[in-house]
């Protein structure tokens, strides 16, 4: 082999490491492309304070933040986040077409108002303790007395308000006002997917995420009903991106904690 070559092939895979697409991203016809950014432009609804979506408006890591930027390059056409402080927000602009994409779970209840991806991201769900309760594991929580915080809507919402014999669910608008009722002790725990609650619980001296866990969320992306014919294509892309280990990458550069393998039953 000749040095040209020799330096030739170096150089073309240093390329594709530095571009963390060592494995192409799958094209996108034009009418691919004018079903999935209408606009011009990929809108993507992102949640503020998690790493599953972004962290915040200045600090923009997180695994939606990534997949949205890579998939708006694959598109070739401009990635315009869009930031919401409450997660029914996002839920809400896939619903009504003015997001073209969102990074969530993929529940029952919202794969029939959008339709998914397959799954790219596992996380336990669990509790986050305050610090001014007695609770120490999974076992104390469905008991008399206990209050058990929920963002407003979420899938934590529709399962343990259905689930819980005995203690109550309190139901807050965002992560933000359930650490300040845990502050205040007026509820005892927080319940979510982990990444979240370790999130959290960096934010609340003295509160703890509880061992163990009462169930898994599983992400996909999520796109406004009536765009179903993209779905070949989009789940291309989650594989390519899978394979390329963009989404492992993601979460270890935004801190993510509490992943399980895709395929695993919690």
């Amino acid at each position: 082999m000749t040095l040209i070559r020799t330096l030739f092939l170096v150089i073309t895979v240093v390329a594709q490491v530095g571009t963390g697409h060592a494995t192409p991203l799958p094209k996108a016809s034009s009418d691919i492309v004018h079903i999935l950014a209408p606009t011009g432009e990929l809108r993507a609804a992102l949640y503020v304070g998690t790493p599953t979506s972004v962290l915040s408006e200045t600090d923009r890591r997180g695994v939606g933040y990534q997949l949205g930027q890579d998939l708006a390059e694959a598109l070739g056409v401009p990635f315009k986040p869009l930031i919401f402080a409450k997660n029914t927000d996002v839920l809400a602009a896939v619903k009504e077409g003015r997001a073209d994409v969102a990074f969530t779970n993929a529940s029952s209840e919202r794969m029939a108002e959008m339709d998914f991806s397959q799954p790219y991201l596992a996380i336990e769900l669990g509790y986050l303790a305050s610090p001014k309760t007695t609770i120490s594991s999974i076992a104390d929580i469905d008991k008399p007395g206990v209050k058990v915080a929920v963002t407003a809507r979420s899938s934590s919402d529709d399962y343990l308000s259905n689930h819980l014999t005995q203690a109550s669910v309190v139901r807050e608008p965002n992560f933000k006002d359930g650490i300040h009722q845990m502050a205040d002790g007026a509820v005892d725990v927080y319940a979510t997917n982990k990444a979240s609650l370790f999130e959290m619980a960096r934010e609340l001296p003295g509160s703890h995420v509880l061992d163990g866990n009462w169930g898994a969320e599983r992400h996909g992306v999520a796109i406004p009903k009536g765009r179903q014919l993209a779905l070949p294509y989009l789940k291309s892309f989650v594989a390519a991106e899978l394979e390329n280990e963009r989404v492992a990458e993601a979460i270890k550069q935004s801190g993510l904690q509490g992943t399980m393998p895709v395929g695993t039953q919690p």
